[in-house]
């Protein structure tokens, strides 16, 4: 960590060049004597990147940034404000800090924060900038978690962890390969707290998962943002748990949206009769078809289904806060009359349990992007392609 970098005049640099062209600020002669030029436009690139998804940081004086990959890895502030809500008890062991995010909104709920990070570049920056941001109630520890846990006797209310899904400069999912290896020492952790949380890529396979933790999952939650899943969180407690309960949050700017159910229940759920599009139409957000909720969607919010594999539901009055998008219906006609129509203009293009993707779509119905009107291609009720016309509205 090069202090020179929290100088003020440097500082005022990389302010004043938060949109400059960084390719040209690597090239150039650095106008300081102890800031490299590539660390200045690592910098400014850095801070740049955190102005949506860590706006606390952004706005703050005397930060120091760590590199893009270190950046891009690191929580945002929506999803580290709402595991901070998961977390339980007053000691909390931040098993793999990195840049420090997560500690962050532990500490704002939780009396006591152990921070432990083996990179002693990112431990140094975590350190620094939580010290600046005005946390007192963190414990920063250069040092492996494992490391950590094996050398003490304590006991903590709840282990957060976030393995390495980036081995060896590949990108790894299944849980054997990330590092530390969380199947692997799970004992360990497990006996060490009363709550484990642990976060795995938002590509695991959830049924993969539950094999692998076995019984002590008494929690899973599937974080969107913007319909888009950024994280797969596990809760396990040391003593056996019945069927897990899974949690969908649906975060936006404005609000988080939870839809929540079981697999007993989804399994056990049956869907009698499909229907053609009604009044209102509904696309499940990212977080809601990541946790398999196909027919519990249906029945928990009294909603009606297009097609066994179509998972876009409908309904003649309309359902208030559904989690995921909302559509008014204008109308739905099969696919073969949509091709007579020649229809032409600027139309936002779903493809939903349809031979073709939207940008096949596109292209052979010479359709542009854009406008307010939504053209959803669809398989209904009975089998056959159709085409439905709506306007969003939520």
């Amino acid at each position: 960590m090069n202090q020179a970098i929290l100088q003020q005049d440097v500082q005022s640099y990389i302010n004043k060049n938060l949109t400059a062209d960084i390719t040209k600020i690597m090239l150039a002669k650095s106008p300081f004597k102890d800031v490299s030029a590539k660390e200045l436009a690592e910098q400014i690139d850095s801070k740049h990147r955190a102005e949506k998804k860590l706006p606390t940081w952004f706005h703050a004086d005397q930060v120091y940034y760590p590199s893009k990959l270190a950046l891009e890895q690191t929580s945002s502030e929506a999803t580290a404000s709402y595991k901070s809500q998961l977390i339980k008890g007053k000691r909390i062991l931040d098993f793999t800090g990195g840049f420090g995010v997560d500690s962050y909104f532990f500490a704002k709920v939780a009396q006591q924060v152990i921070y432990c990070e083996r990179n002693i570049e990112l431990a140094a920056i975590a350190k620094h900038n939580l010290t600046t941001l005005g946390l007192k109630n963190v414990d920063f520890f250069h040092e492996d978690g494992l490391t950590f846990l094996k050398k003490g006797n304590e006991l903590f209310d709840t282990i957060y962890i976030d393995p390495s899904r980036r081995v060896e400069n590949k990108k790894v999912f299944m849980l054997e390969d990330t590092e530390p290896n969380v199947i692997e020492n799970l004992p360990l952790l497990l006996e060490k707290a009363h709550q484990l949380i642990i976060k795995t890529s938002p590509m695991l396979d959830i049924q993969a998962g539950l094999k692998e933790f076995g019984s002590y999952v008494r929690e899973i939650h599937v974080v969107s943002y913007k319909n888009d899943c950024k994280e797969l969180l596990w809760i396990l407690q040391p003593e056996l748990c019945a069927e897990p309960q899974i949690h969908c949050a649906i975060l936006t700017p404005q609000k988080t949206l939870h839809f929540n159910f079981s697999i007993e229940y989804e399994k056990n759920s049956e869907i009698l009769n499909y229907t053609d599009p009604l009044s209102y139409l509904y696309e499940p957000d990212v977080a809601v078809l990541k946790a398999g909720a196909f027919k519990s969607t249906a029945i928990k919010q009294a909603i009606e289904k297009l097609n066994i594999n179509t998972h876009l539901y409908t309904s003649e009055n309309i359902v208030k806060e559904f989690p995921g998008k909302t559509f008014k219906v204008i109308s739905a006609i099969p696919y073969r009359d949509f091709i007579k129509k020649k229809m032409k203009g600027s139309f936002n293009v779903i493809s939903r349990n349809f031979p073709l993707t939207p940008e096949q779509l596109k292209k052979k119905h010479k359709l542009s992007d854009g406008g307010e009107v939504f053209l959803l291609f669809t398989t209904g009720c009975s089998g056959n392609l159709i085409t439905i016309e709506a306007e969003r509205l939520a």
